[in-house]
């Protein structure tokens, strides 16, 4: 038996064995909710709880996480471009809609500007994700976060699709207290 066949049945063997694996995949997509580092336990708590879905990885700074799953299996019947639909679906459900999906950035990083607001007032995760929830849903605002233990909300935009006073805006509408005349750094702005 030549070495190619011999890892040819190896494989179909392992699939015979193995079937519910035969079809995984592993994805990476944009998470929604993904506000501040004590998310990230979050987001596993509560894939820990679906059944046919597993967490490979999670990259805070992009707000993004690589899962493991079987389309077929979780989704049955689902066409290939009706996953990530569902998928973002199910996160939903599962927190209540504090986490989802979105695709993944386009825009480069180094073409992104770093926007940092001061605020006041936000000492719970619940008023965190209300100011990340202001911003977050703003054409292009590539990622966004919230820190009630630093004072801080901060986006990474596409200037060509909105700015500081756009952030600034949205923010005050959800009635949260900015930090006025002062950047992130401390230092007075004009």
């Amino acid at each position: 038996m030549t070495k190619l066949r011999a890892l040819a049945v190896a494989v179909a063997l392992l699939v015979v064995a193995f079937p519910a694996c035969a079809d995984e995949q592993t994805s990476r997509h944009a998470i929604t909710g993904l506000f501040s580092p004590d998310r990230e336990t979050d987001l596993r708590t509560l894939v820990e709880k679906i059944p046919g879905l597993k967490l490979v990885s999670i990259d805070f700074d992009n707000a993004e996480a690589a899962f493991n799953y079987d389309p077929a299996q979780l989704f049955p019947g689902a066409k290939p471009e009706q996953v990530a639909e569902l998928l973002d679906k199910m996160l939903k459900e599962a927190s209540r809609a504090t986490f989802g999906i979105k695709p993944l950035s386009t825009k480069p990083r180094d073409q992104l500007t770093l926007v940092e607001i001061p605020v006041v007032g936000l000492d719970c995760k619940a008023c965190g994700l209300a100011a990340y929830e202001a911003i977050a849903k703003i054409d292009g605002v590539e990622r966004a976060t919230a820190s009630f233990k630093d004072g801080l909300v901060t986006a990474r935009i596409d200037p060509a699709k909105t700015n500081r006073a756009a952030l600034e805006e949205a923010l005050k509408k959800k009635n949260v207290k900015l930090v006025e005349g002062i950047d992130a750094a401390g230092a007075s702005r004009q």
